[in-house]
């Protein structure tokens, strides 16, 4: 009889637990009671923020701290925002302008449906900077952003004096089988759906050991589930993965000979993709690196995918030497 009822028993405790919140492993973080955003034009920048209205209809929001005779124009990777550069504009303003973007779709830019190709967020950093009447600046990216750098250099040379890529996508080479699974993989309702141990879980992957001070990325992209334009967000991130496969900018490299540092954490997560191309980092950055023609390659250690902000003090220290070169 024991050998009987006791499955049942179990049965039961395991709905028990299921059913009560608290005691649910989904509910296992300390992120249940984030008050929600009604729009990301509720979302809490540490510097102040302008906008600037673009011949196309977008509008970009930004921030501007510091001057000088250099403009540096930062700007972010894949679903992130110009706040990924929270920790290196205090420093760096005190030597240079510096201005971080939104891209249209992120942040608190205009949300404007659009193909989201490298060619177009180029075309995007060339009208903002006629917007403020910038006649050419040192243009720093951060995973796609440096794509979207690269791809600026490319087809607008005159606008670009010297180019900072920290973890650049676009070193990296992909099959036409694994572009195809980058599109079908990445669908916005997935993106829409993303569980919060999953939000957590991929953020935290980004560094080699999670800053404290890092926490506001997950909060952030917790509480945007409930913006108004939160679809409109996840659409310009599936429309951004397929411009990065799409416009592939490794074959072209070598005709970019303006002066290029390339920063990269050794232990980067995320370039190789661990999926599809299992690796090491410093392989991939040796590619990029020996391909444009007027270079220097820096590897940071115990460091991950977002150096700038994990790793911010060696970051900008190299920045500054750069530019001063």
């Amino acid at each position: 009889m024991r050998k009987i009822i006791f499955p049942f028993i179990l049965v039961a405790a395991l709905l028990l637990f299921n059913r009560c919140e608290t005691m649910n492993p989904v509910n296992w973080h300390p992120y249940n009671e984030i008050n929600p955003l009604e729009s990301f034009m509720d979302l809490e920048y540490p510097f102040e923020t302008h906008w600037a209205d673009l011949p196309g209809g977008e509008r970009i929001a930004y921030i501007d701290e510091g001057q000088g005779e250099t403009t540096i124009i930062f700007i972010h990777g894949l679903g992130s925002y110009l706040p990924a550069w929270k920790k290196n504009v205090p420093e760096l303003s005190k030597h240079y302008r510096v201005i971080a973007i939104d891209l249209p779709g992120y942040g608190k830019s205009s949300k404007v449906p659009h193909s989201g190709m490298m060619t177009y967020y180029a075309g995007i950093i060339n009208d903002f900077t006629d917007a403020l009447g910038l006649e050419s600046v040192v243009l720093g990216g951060h995973s796609m952003g440096g794509q979207i750098s690269m791809v600026t250099a490319l087809y607008y040379p005159e606008k670009v004096e010297k180019l900072i890529l920290a973890a650049p996508a676009g070193f990296e080479e992909f099959t036409e089988g694994q572009k195809e699974w980058f599109r079908n993989v990445m669908t916005v309702r997935g993106v829409m759906l993303t569980p919060v141990e999953e939000i957590i879980t991929n953020l935290a992957y980004n560094f080699y050991k999670l800053p404290e001070d890092a926490e506001f990325m997950i909060t952030d992209r917790i509480a945007m589930r409930s913006a108004s334009d939160f679809e409109a967000y996840c659409y310009a991130v599936v429309q951004s993965v397929s411009g990065m496969v799409d416009e592939v900018v490794l074959p072209y490299l070598h005709t970019i000979e303006l002066p290029v540092l390339i920063l990269f954490g050794e232990n980067d997560n995320l370039i190789p993709n661990r999926f599809l191309n299992p690796g090491f980092t410093h392989h991939i950055a040796r590619a990029g690196h020996e391909k444009l023609p007027n270079s220097q390659l820096h590897m940071i250690e115990k460091t991950g995918h977002f150096l700038q902000f994990e790793s911010y003090q060696e970051f900008n220290s190299r920045v500054m030497e750069f530019l001063g070169q």
